[in-house]
């Protein structure tokens, strides 16, 4: 009898030891995923790129917003200017520019396409960040784009 309470007692432990350390594993995987930091290179006076912002951290998002203007930035990076805006990003390894939607980064983080980032050239109303309530209701339809590293573009997400 007394072996097979120490047998039992045995397999509760190895159970509950398992039990943590997986439990320990998927914890450091998910923080590690919610404190991924993007950086954010841009005026310092541009409310704008400070509502994006806000709309990024909405949505779990960890920023650093550097406030140094984006045009050396968006050229260190690679970012062709035909693709401009008021901002640029990095996370991950990615480029990202202007006023993409947090649902569009989350994705292509996800995919990990072999790309150089994400684009929403210009600044078009309706798009997060320039959806305030300065705008009325006002929507413009807009194209997040997918930045291939050649400098040639696709279209990854449409707003209508």
């Amino acid at each position: 009898m007394q072996h097979q309470v120490s047998e039992l007692n045995a397999v509760r432990r190895t159970f509950v030891l398992s039990a943590i350390a997986l439990g320990g594993a998927f914890l450091t995987n998910a923080a590690s995923a919610r404190t991924t930091t993007i950086q954010v290179w841009k005026d310092p006076n541009c409310g704008c790129c400070k509502d994006w912002i806000s709309h990024l951290g909405k949505n779990g998002f960890q920023v650093a917003a550097l406030d140094q203007g984006n045009n050396a930035a968006r050229s260190r990076l690679g970012m062709p200017q035909k693709f401009a805006s008021c901002h640029t990003a990095l996370i991950d390894g990615y480029v990202i520019e202007g006023h993409v939607p947090a649902e569009d980064i989350k994705r292509m983080l996800e995919e990990k396409p072999q790309a150089l980032g994400l684009a929403v050239p210009g600044m078009p109303i309706g798009s997060p960040g320039m959806d305030g309530p300065a705008y009325g209701k006002r929507r413009d339809a807009y194209q997040v784009l997918l930045i291939q590293k050649d400098g040639s573009s696709k279209v990854f997400n449409s707003y209508l």
